[in-house]
């Protein structure tokens, strides 16, 4: 009999658009599949929004702060997993957190997620699994993107898997080796210009759809060397706080700017992926996923730019593909299976990632 693992992941991204939890099975049959159990999002309150967002600015070097607020966002996520558990009568082996980054700087050895796994354990009252990117960064690597183990073993259907949500990423398999890399800016900026029209985000690209591209600010974008760097590469919230916010925050034609960093988010992904190596020239299938796939306007100039087949699959892998895979990282890990790969973030070695929290009884 093939023995099923219920595992619960959660994601909170950097788009600050709430806590994905899923609860799914596992099964290993030579092949790993999995079954969404049950799923929800939890948006973040105002309180929780700002303390989040003004995080960055404390600076990675004030600890007490940080420390208490990496505390209480894990009583937080433990009290909410708590909840999910409750709401759909679950019996989870083991919940796995991403936590929510607050700095990602892989070039000094240094990245942080926060959410005490000690605290959400004790919290929801199942052993926990998180801090999944440190091992790797302090190997030498990115500590990014991790959802390729996932892409790889549980979407090997779609030779391209590409994510848009605050950062678009993408992954995909070079001479039987997985390779990923975070192309560029997305919803970060998205949602930052919509909000200043006090909107979350731009529901199916119409405010971009209505705007006329800046050609001078599209070739400005365009022309930044992160582009052409060779993978691996990723990116933080450092780099829109650094690079893109500077050119778009003191401007109050919202359309244009959004239908040209629309623009330039369609020629990064094409850019990224229409090198992938193909059958006589053939399209592959592009998996899209994250709250970029919603967005129509972003999916047809995606579409329009590349020579590929964009699908965008339904609404619970669109909304719930990375809590999912986060969950597939614990059970690996669990398992002292591989689940972070060298070849994806440049890393010494392969890891099996993660630190694990009993919850004090």
């Amino acid at each position: 009999m093939i023995e099923k693992h219920n595992i619960i992941g959660l994601m909170s991204g950097s788009s600050l658009d709430g806590i994905d939890i899923v609860d799914a099975d596992f099964w290993f049959d030579g092949k790993w599949h999995f079954e969404i159990v049950a799923k929800d999002n939890f948006d973040y309150d105002d309180e929780w929004r700002n303390a989040l967002s003004n995080a960055f600015n404390v600076g990675a070097n004030n600890h007490s702060p940080l420390q208490q607020l990496d505390y209480h966002y894990g009583q937080f996520l433990g009290q909410t997993t708590k909840r999910f558990i409750d709401k759909f009568h679950l019996q989870p082996e083991i919940v796995a957190s991403h936590g929510h980054t607050i700095f990602h700087r892989p070039q000094e050895h240094y990245t942080l997620q926060i959410g005490d796994g000690q605290a959400l354990a004790n919290e929801c009252g199942i052993t926990v699994i998180n801090d999944f990117r440190t091992e790797d960064v302090l190997k030498g690597g990115q500590g990014a993107p991790l959802v390729p183990i996932g892409d790889k073993l549980l979407f090997s259907d779609y030779p391209i898997c590409l994510n848009i949500g605050g950062i678009a990423n993408v992954s995909y398999d070079v001479d039987g080796q997985r390779i990923a890399y975070d192309i560029c800016i997305a919803n970060q900026a998205l949602n930052f210009l919509s909000n200043k029209k006090s909107m979350p985000y731009d529901k199916d690209g119409l405010i971009a759809r209505s705007g006329v591209i800046d050609n001078q600010l599209l070739n400005t974008l365009n022309s930044h060397p992160f582009y052409s760097q060779n993978h691996p590469k990723s990116l933080g919230r450092e780099f829109f706080e650094d690079n893109i916010k500077l050119l778009i925050e003191n401007r109050d034609d919202i359309a244009d700017m959004m239908a040209t960093f629309v623009e330039h988010i369609a020629i990064q992904i094409a850019k990224s992926i229409d090198d992938v190596k193909t059958c006589h020239g053939a399209s592959l299938q592009i998996l899209i996923t994250g709250g970029g796939a919603k967005n129509k306007f972003l999916v047809e100039r995606i579409q329009a730019h590349t020579k590929h087949q964009v699908v965008v699959p339904s609404d619970d892998i669109i909304d719930y593909k990375e809590a999912l895979v986060f969950a597939f990282l614990g059970l690996l890990r669990s398992r002292n299976e591989i689940n972070v790969l060298k070849s994806v973030t440049g890393a010494e070695s392969d890891s099996s990632s993660g630190r694990i929290f009993h919850p004090n009884r």
